[in-house]
């Protein structure tokens, strides 16, 4: 059972998330609007694992997540995209974030790259 923070712009993507999450096991310890407080709520939380949606207001994931792993070197960050924004996912993996999940979710899929982004 891991601690995830969740963040994304839209209440319905953290929603389904916390929920697949929290059936598979996991603990919900936070939710996140924008990569801003994504990086307050990771310094508070210490999650074990944040899934973090790429396009955002005020900051975006891709940026939030340099601003983590500066900070945070062993921080485990999982992308959410959205189809046709390969080129950011390709950018916030080379910006430290170990996988990406597509929307709409696959509940199988989100739960395997939960596990692998653990490990």
């Amino acid at each position: 059972m891991a601690r995830i923070l969740i963040v994304d712009d839209a209440k319905f993507m953290r929603m389904t998330l916390s929920n697949i999450l929290s059936k598979a096991g996991h603990e919900v310890i936070g939710e996140g609007e924008n990569g801003k407080e994504a990086i307050d709520l990771y310094r508070n939380l210490q999650p074990d694992l944040v899934t973090m949606d790429i396009t955002m207001p005020l900051m975006s994931g891709v940026d939030a997540v340099k601003e983590i792993k500066k900070e945070f070197q062993a921080a485990k960050v999982i992308m959410c995209s959205a189809m046709g924004q390969q080129r950011m996912v390709v950018e916030a993996i080379e910006a430290g974030a170990k996988d990406f999940i597509v929307k709409p979710f696959d509940e199988s899929r989100v739960v395997d790259a939960i596990n692998r982004g653990l490990n």
